[in-house]
């Protein structure tokens, strides 16, 4: 499939704001956040300015952004729908959560589970994205069970990392710093399970199901059935070199999964100014890697219709 920046940019943005979002909630809930108003001002904003960006992006890619409010109604059938219902709902307990830690002062009692419901929510519209990927059947390295746990784990590690990050920046707390490590070996792990899924499988589908024909034999492709480039063959027939797609995935591994697992243990030794700059440069590597991933997570995907345009697998 071809990479298209702007869902790049959602996935990466949205998945790092509610990751944010769902440990301030989880955390200020359990009563491990005081109501700190610099630290709360911070996370709020950037949570939900990255979830809102994440947002606006994704509206480029629909061809009618006019029509975006109709995929509401959708939501008995879609995932698309119901992520969008979901992203929405979110912003309602969020606000109630902001308005207690920020004007109220307070993070316990009632305003303590609008910060649970947040994450609960934010929790939810992470599924409900990696569902539309799931759920497509005709593209084999999306509909495997790799790409839920993918999606929020990528979340919770982008999260984790501009959650050391702040409280490093703002307060020198490196108490974080743990959580952001482990939660960028176990993203790591399981993005090694899922490009060894994909490497080792395939659609059922092949040449010879797709066209009917394998009784005859192995079938070659002769000619298209198109003489011109249309719709399927640019949404649909995007391929990346494998090697090309093996530098990228050591790219993404290094850079967005190892250097900050490795920084954010340098700060939790560290509360002075390198402590503070290695929490930030992880933050920013992991989330920079994420994008490279996303990248290879629609490039490697092969739609089913590539069958008939020459494509020996999907």
């Amino acid at each position: 499939m071809i990479p298209t920046f702007s869902i790049i940019c959602f996935t990466v943005l949205s998945g790092a704001g509610y990751g944010l979002l769902a440990l301030l909630g989880v955390l200020a809930w359990a009563g491990a956040l005081g109501p700190d108003f610099r630290f709360g001002l911070a996370g709020f904003s950037l949570s939900m300015g990255a979830v809102t960006a994440g947002l606006a992006a994704s509206a480029f890619h629909l061809g009618r952004p006019e029509r975006a409010w109709r995929a509401f109604s959708q939501w008995r059938t879609s995932w698309l729908s119901r992520e969008g219902v979901a992203s929405i709902v979110t912003f309602a307990p969020a606000a109630a959560f902001a308005w207690g830690w920020l004007v109220a002062g307070s993070t316990a009692g009632g305003w303590g589970w609008a910060g649970l419901a947040s994450a609960a929510l934010a929790t939810a519209t992470v599924v409900c994205t990696a569902m539309i990927y799931r759920s497509l059947a005709t593209i084999h390295q999306w509909a495997n069970s790799w790409v839920v746990p993918g999606y929020l784990m990528l979340a919770l590690m982008t999260g984790a990392q501009w959650l050391n990050g702040l409280a490093m920046l703002l307060s020198g707390d490196a108490r974080f710093a743990p959580l952001a490590a482990a939660s960028a070996a176990m993203a790591l792990a399981l993005k090694f399970g899922y490009w060894r899924f994909i490497d080792a499988s395939r659609h059922p589908s092949t040449p010879e199901t797709a066209t009917g024909l394998g009784s005859l034999g192995r079938v070659r492709h002769f000619e298209g059935p198109h003489t011109e480039e249309n719709y399927l063959t640019q949404e649909m027939g995007f391929r990346v070199a494998r090697k090309h797609a093996t530098k990228l995935r050591r790219l993404a591994a290094v850079g967005g999964f190892v250097l900050p697992m490795v920084l954010c243990l340098v700060a939790a030794l560290s509360a002075n100014a390198v402590g503070v700059a290695t929490a930030m440069a992880a933050a920013v590597l992991a989330t920079i890697g994420v994008g490279v991933e996303r990248w290879l997570f629609f490039a490697e995907a092969r739609h089913t219709v590539s069958l008939y345009y020459g494509a020996t697998r999907a």
